[in-house]
């Protein structure tokens, strides 16, 4: 499985401002490309912090101090890299309580912007595209199922799988593997496993448990070795 990187979910950014940049300016930026934050670059365009509407609106209501985008700019600035996936991007928005994070190269050179609405951009995959992955790279290629095996049955991300196999250990593993594909909201697992299979964990001709208190059998007399 491919998952989607922060790469091809990013906005590719063609909108960033000096530390010197005025409020005005910035406020026509905002406003003309539709977007609610603006990264703040040095000379070399690494980003050095960034400033959103709230930040606008901050320095509107206090009437004081200088209006630059370095006076007004929230800072440290927290980064992602292309080449993550949309998880570990989404982590790293959460920990540091951040809407978007600009993305870097290898130089930390400003290159792309991602924000939680390009991160939605996951679970409006369509449910055939779901539907294809999980039988193709996960039923056939990962797990080495037949792609008749397991009925696959996706509505609005939320997966069903349904049918009948003959390794009960394999349910679970199958239902962890689709909740990692990309779009999926939820697994229901409605999976059968043939007559005289044991449950997972549960090996065959394997002896019951006698019980607490059950005193062990008599020894079978035979030589001692």
């Amino acid at each position: 499985m491919r998952h989607r990187s922060v790469a091809d979910l990013m906005t590719p950014t063609a909108v960033a401002v000096q530390p010197g940049t005025s409020f005005k300016e910035i406020a026509r930026l905002l406003d003309e490309y539709g977007i609610t934050a603006v990264p703040v670059v040095d000379d070399e365009h690494r980003p050095v912090g960034v400033v959103s509407e709230a930040d606008l609106l901050r320095r509107h209501t206090a009437k004081d101090g200088p209006s630059t985008a370095e006076a007004m700019m929230s800072s440290p600035v927290v980064t992602a890299r292309p080449s993550w996936t949309a998880v570990e991007a989404a982590r790293l928005m959460e920990r540091h309580r951040v809407k978007r994070l600009p993305v870097v190269d290898a130089d930390g050179r400003l290159i792309g912007v991602l924000s939680r609405s390009d991160l939605l951009q996951l679970f409006l995959r369509r449910d055939r595209s779901i539907q294809e992955e999980i039988r193709e790279d996960v039923v056939v290629r990962i797990l080495r199922l037949s792609p008749s095996a397991v009925h696959i049955d996706v509505d609005e991300g939320r997966v069903t799988l349904s049918g009948t196999l003959d390794r009960p250990g394999i349910g679970p593993i199958l239902v962890r593997l689709c909740e990692t594909v990309d779009g999926v909201v939820e697994v229901e697992d409605r999976l059968t496993y043939e007559e005289g299979e044991t449950a997972p964990g549960r090996g065959q001709g394997s002896e019951p448990d006698p019980g607490p208190g059950s005193e062990p059998g008599p020894r079978p007399e035979g030589r001692a070795v």
